[in-house]
């Protein structure tokens, strides 16, 4: 099992070290790299064609502002690739999201909420756990524990108005 995750910028690592740490959680051999689509278009290459042939089932792609860098990935490998828009300076990560969910047919970039790197992370374990089952195990076991902590809260509202 092994995803990887891409930044465009390492001002961007405290954004996606929730990612990392749900994947590395779940025992996803994760390669992580800070390679600018703009500023190291090469190495993003070379690492993208390092994962088409050493087991990588997901790619996350981390990037704000023109967010260029999961579509770039994108064009480069079949696998799934999942954005990541990251808030910029000036439009709170609008920019970002809209430049990553207008992909041209055929190259998709399945999108996740604005800084939003767990649900990345989670929708990467998704992917794999169609492969893997003791991910899928593992998610719906999660799902089940995030059910009672939610039916227990309910059930103290529900005691304290009554």
């Amino acid at each position: 099992m092994r995803a990887a995750i891409i930044m465009g910028s390492v001002s961007d690592l405290e954004k996606v070290e929730p990612a990392v740490r749900i994947l590395k959680e779940y025992g996803v051999q994760t390669d992580v790299r800070c390679l600018s689509a703009h500023r190291a278009h090469a190495g993003l290459s070379e690492f993208v064609k390092e994962t088409n042939e050493n087991g990588t089932e997901v790619i996350i792609a981390a990037a704000g502002m023109a967010a260029a860098l999961p579509g770039v990935v994108a064009s480069q490998t079949v696998l799934p690739v999942i954005g990541v828009p990251l808030c910029g300076a000036a439009l709170d990560g609008m920019d970002a999201l809209l430049s990553i969910v207008q992909m041209p047919s055929g190259i998709p970039v399945a999108t996740v909420a604005i800084n939003g790197s767990k649900n990345a992370a989670y929708l990467a374990l998704q992917i794999m756990a169609v492969k893997h089952g003791e991910i899928r195990e593992r998610l719906l076991k999660e799902r089940q524990d995030m059910e009672a902590a939610a039916m227990k809260a309910n059930a103290e509202v529900i005691e304290k108005f009554q």
